[in-house]
């Protein structure tokens, strides 16, 4: 009796040992599924805006709208369930606007200098007429 006991019982923890991996590889698929990337969609929302504020628009157009393109392709990437590719794209997107931002920040720059250099300049002229002396 103890022998056939012991072919069933093999069986029974082979079932048992099926079901187990069964159910652990329908986990593992449940989380093999990436999140949104909520984090980098934000970070990329948040730099436009800042740009957009900083009126990168107007000075570096083609940055800010390839800044605009990107985030537009990570939410369709989203919606696709591509969720590396949508981070990917959401980064790209945030670097754009960044990038506009400091080219805007470096064109307000050197149109500030060079109005102070045309200041400068009009000042200097001005002492030299009024004094008459020569450089």
């Amino acid at each position: 009796m103890n022998r056939s006991r012991t072919p069933n019982r093999i069986a029974l923890v082979k079932i048992q040992l099926l079901l187990a991996g069964s159910i652990l590889l329908v986990l593992a698929a449940c989380q093999s599924s990436p999140l949104p990337p909520v984090q980098q969609m934000q970070a990329a929302q948040f730099a436009i805006a800042s740009a957009e504020q900083e009126r990168a628009t107007d000075f570096v157009p083609l940055d800010m709208r390839l800044a605009h393109e990107k985030l537009t392709a990570a939410r369709v990437a989203i919606e696709s369930e591509e969720m590396e590719l949508a981070t990917r794209l959401a980064d790209e997107s945030r670097v754009s606007a960044e990038l506009a931002s400091a080219k805007t920040a470096e064109m307000k720059a050197r149109a500030m200098h060079d109005e102070m250099q045309q200041s400068f300049d009009t000042l200097q002229r001005e002492i030299l007429r009024n004094t008459g002396s020569p450089r």
